[in-house]
């Protein structure tokens, strides 16, 4: 199983940028697939999910109406399109799979429901 994010950087504030997380090894719509952040001596927190099958979603409050999730069943990917960055939003993130799929809504979703994780990626939002 391998879960490979990309598309972090550095952006500034009111900006955006695109992640992806290309998976391999494990049925892809079986699964939920997340994305988690942790920023500088914080914990590790939910920011949103979605399950391939349905496309049903679930996004953390401090992030929506700015990030949207997606997938690609044919590409095995997962993208979270992230608008009108803050300085807040400066962490490494990282894609999970998990499951079962129904696992994306606020009662279920978090990282103990996860299985698999990937290695993370920075996203920096700065002037």
């Amino acid at each position: 199983v391998q879960l490979v994010e990309s598309g972090g950087g550095l952006v500034q504030p009111g900006g955006s940028l695109r992640l992806s997380c290309a998976t391999s090894g494990f049925s892809f719509e079986d699964y939920a697939i997340g994305w988690f952040r942790q920023a500088p001596g914080k914990e590790r927190e939910r920011v949103t999910c979605i399950t391939p099958f349905d496309d049903s979603t679930f996004y953390t409050d401090s992030v929506k109406g700015r990030f949207t999730i997606s997938s690609d069943s044919i590409k095995r990917t997962v993208y979270l399109r992230m608008n009108r960055l803050r300085p807040e939003d400066t962490a490494v993130y990282y894609c999970a799979a998990g499951g079962p799929p129904g696992v994306c809504v606020d009662s279920m979703f978090d990282h103990d429901a996860m299985y698999y994780w990937g290695k993370g990626t920075l996203v920096t939002v700065s002037s």
